[in-house]
């Protein structure tokens, strides 16, 4: 009688500590739970539904993605949420945003999850959900087609702006005036130029001959000292040189000793400096011919090398 009482004791021993191991393995035995978040819902009307699953950690779960089939629902989008750990069981978790355009009253969705093995797969079915279809319109009478009525005015629709359409065209208009600057990007800068260069010269001669007529009318040495100095600083311009700043001596020098300059600019300077007026006004008439004639070839030469 006491053998046999040993073998029984030992045998529930055993089961009660196998109670805690049998527990924890239950959760991972559970199926996929799939449910839909709204009991009802209208022909192309968003319902949301929830799959999750409860599995052991160590397992790796794919959910059903964009291409699976939903029939008779169509994917519109998801949401996951991270798998979460609770003593020793996962949860993972993901909402769908379905619609349908079935007219069935009841509709149905059982999506699958998968397991992977190395390179084995389990596919586990989750549990049925249902939603029930709600009708705006009530269905007719059995053998009775409703009528339909007929709607053929157009109705009004706001203008889009078209921002393809739009865009290709600034690219292309771009493209064409890169184009055309390519071509005639240099000849037009020429042509700039030389308005510019004229447009200058023209204001000097007009300007220049002001400052002589004042010097002829009154005499005044501050009248041919403008002269003298809008002459230099239009040349100082036109060549893109320093001229203004530098002695006659330094002027006569830089133009490699020109004759036409350095007869001017001596007898400017015994006008000016030596106070020596002469009975006519032969000699200043010159100095100012001399200085326009030399700007005149000055301008020609500049305009020639622009226009190359």
């Amino acid at each position: 009688m006491r053998s046999a009482w040993r073998p029984r004791r030992a045998a529930e021993l055993g089961a009660l500590l196998l109670l805690p191991v049998l527990a924890a393995a239950q959760p991972a035995a559970t199926p996929p739970q799939g449910r839909f978040l709204r009991p009802g819902t209208r022909v192309g009307e968003i319902v949301e539904y929830e799959l999750s699953y409860r599995h052991a950690p160590g397992l790796n779960v794919i959910f059903p993605d964009s291409t699976a089939d939903y029939t008779p629902f169509e994917f519109v989008g998801k949401t996951y949420q991270p798998t979460r750990t609770r003593q020793g069981v996962s949860l993972d978790q993901t909402t769908y945003r379905l619609r349908t355009f079935d007219l069935a009253p009841v509709q149905a969705l059982q999506l699958p999850v998968t397991i992977l093995r190395g390179r084995d797969t389990l596919t586990l079915p989750s549990t049925r959900a249902t939603v029930q279809l709600r009708r705006v319109v009530p269905p007719p009478p059995a053998g009775v087609t409703p009528a339909l009525r007929q709607a053929t005015a157009l109705l009004p629709v706001e203008p889009a702006f078209n921002y393809p359409y739009w865009l290709a065209g600034a690219g292309v208009l771009l493209l064409l005036l890169g184009g055309v600057a390519l071509t005639f990007g240099r000849r037009w800068r020429q042509r700039y130029q030389l308005y510019k260069l004229r447009k200058n010269h023209v204001y000097f001669l007009a300007q220049y001959a002001r400052h002589v007529e004042r010097f002829t009318l009154s005499r005044s040495l501050t009248n041919m000292e403008r002269a003298i100095t809008l002459w230099k600083n239009y040349l100082t311009n036109l060549e893109n040189n320093t001229i203004n700043s530098l002695t006659t001596r330094e002027i006569v020098a830089h133009y490699q000793n020109d004759a036409d300059v350095r007869l001017a600019l001596r007898l400017a300077d015994r006008v000016i400096y030596g106070n020596q007026f002469s009975e006519d006004d032969t000699e200043t008439d010159l100095a100012f011919d001399l200085l326009r004639t030399f700007a005149d070839r000055r301008f020609e030469l500049v305009r020639q090398q622009v226009d190359k």
